[in-house]
């Protein structure tokens, strides 16, 4: 370089005219262009910051495009700024200290290994903006690429660690990779948690089963709510009263839990509930009954089909029906049990096209269980329990229409009239 060269003598003609001797003369020399490369080092680093990038800024913020704004966000070209002065620094150094032979290896040492850790960084913020924009992309936000740009970002240190030491050490990148081989027990103890992660992370990708977004339940770790984080090693899980429950990824492997995207992606929820009938007011359905539960429009045509199937069935088997225990008859449970059905059938909120059911349990000692089964039009939690309430509101209220008595354990109101 020969204006390297000129500089040089220009500095030593300017040095010894201050009449510096030879011995002293390098070191002013060192310490001249150590100024210098300190200033120009800044001056490029403030030409690129100051002026370069915030152009670029500037022009981003103007166009329609969302992945260009994210550049800014994790200041891309400011990390990109630092290489300049870093590759300045790594080509004047073996110039400016050239004439100490024995620091000079260890200098360009460290300024390599700067290199090393400034190019990383840009490539890490170029990363996270990828990762960025495809988690906006609607085909991937339910996707765990967390977990996979975290991989990424692991491989990246780990090769920068490798090429550091190679530099420090004077030996081959094979070298560490053959070392790390040797060393596979420790690292797989070592990050034995990282491999899991990641097998668990593919595993639940490949087989669709969490997404972000999911609502998942999982006892072992009272997790009870939305997944708003898929990484490496854990899943993090806003559960309903706000607090945040982190679970190990690959537990999603190795345990049991249950996720409601199905239920989600239905649009109905299931109400599977019962109410318990007490068993001394269940009755056969005399006329004078049967004429009340005529005026009950949801079953008005019911109870007369069904009394016109009984009277036929009992004329042509010659049943003596002056007996009310006689031949085939009504109940009030079996009416009501088809007045809720028939409830369930006209109700606004209640998915037609999903299955509707009243069946009878067996009894225990709280009862009939009468259970109702039915899917709600909405999945939205507040209006689900809402419909239900309502629902059950009602047949609580009408179970006396049919002469039926709810059940309940008896309060100490129950026994406020003993003596």
């Amino acid at each position: 370089m020969a204006w390297i060269n000129y500089l040089e003598q220009q500095t030593d003609y300017l040095i010894t005219n201050f009449g510096i001797s030879a011995p002293w003369a390098i070191y002013c020399r060192m310490a001249i262009f150590l100024l210098v490369l300190f200033i120009l080092c800044s001056v490029t680093y403030l030409i690129t910051k100051k002026f370069i990038v915030q152009n670029l800024y500037k022009l981003f913020r103007k166009t329609a495009y969302t992945w260009d704004d994210l550049l800014i966000e994790h200041k891309v070209f400011e990390t990109v700024a630092n290489l300049v002065p870093a590759i300045l620094v790594r080509v004047l150094v073996p110039i400016i200290f050239r004439d100490f032979t024995t620091i000079l290896p260890f200098l360009v040492k460290i300024t390599e290994a700067y290199l090393i850790l400034v190019s990383i960084k840009v490539i890490i913020s170029v990363l996270k903006v990828g990762e960025q924009s495809l988690n906006r992309h609607p085909a991937f936000q339910d996707k765990p690429l967390n977990s996979y740009f975290q991989l990424i970002r692991l491989l990246l240190y780990t090769i920068g660690l490798i090429l550091i030491l190679s530099i420090f050490l004077g030996k081959s990148p094979l070298y560490f990779l053959s070392a790390f081989g040797a060393m596979t027990a420790i690292l797989l103890l070592i990050f034995k948690d990282t491999i899991l992660g990641l097998v668990a992370s593919v595993q639940m990708s490949a087989n669709d089963m969490v997404r972000v977004g999911d609502w998942v339940e999982m006892p072992k770790f009272n997790a009870d709510g939305n997944v708003i984080d898929i990484n490496l090693n854990i899943v993090r899980v806003q559960n309903f009263d706000k607090t945040i429950t982190v679970i190990p990824t690959y537990y999603f492997i190795t345990d049991s839990f249950k996720n409601w995207r199905g239920m989600q992606q239905s649009g109905g929820r299931r109400i599977k509930r019962a109410i318990h009938i007490d068993v001394s007011s269940v009755k056969l359905v005399n006329p004078e009954l049967r004429e009340k539960f005529k005026k009950y429009q949801l079953i008005e045509d019911y109870i007369t089909t069904r009394q016109k199937e009984i009277e036929e069935f009992n004329i042509k088997n010659q049943i003596d029906t002056s007996e009310l225990i006689n031949g085939r008859r009504m109940t009030n449970i079996g009416v009501y049990r088809k007045y809720i059905e028939s409830y369930l059938l006209k109700h606004p909120s209640i998915r037609q096209d999903m299955t509707i059911m009243v069946r009878q349990l067996a009894n225990d000692n709280k009862g009939i269980p009468l259970e109702v089964y039915c899917f709600t039009n909405t999945t939205v939690w507040v209006e689900y329990e809402a419909i239900q309430s309502d629902i059950f509101d009602h047949l609580y209220s009408t179970a006396s229409f049919f002469e039926l008595d709810i059940f309940q354990e008896p309060s100490g109101k129950s026994f406020s009239g003993w003596r």
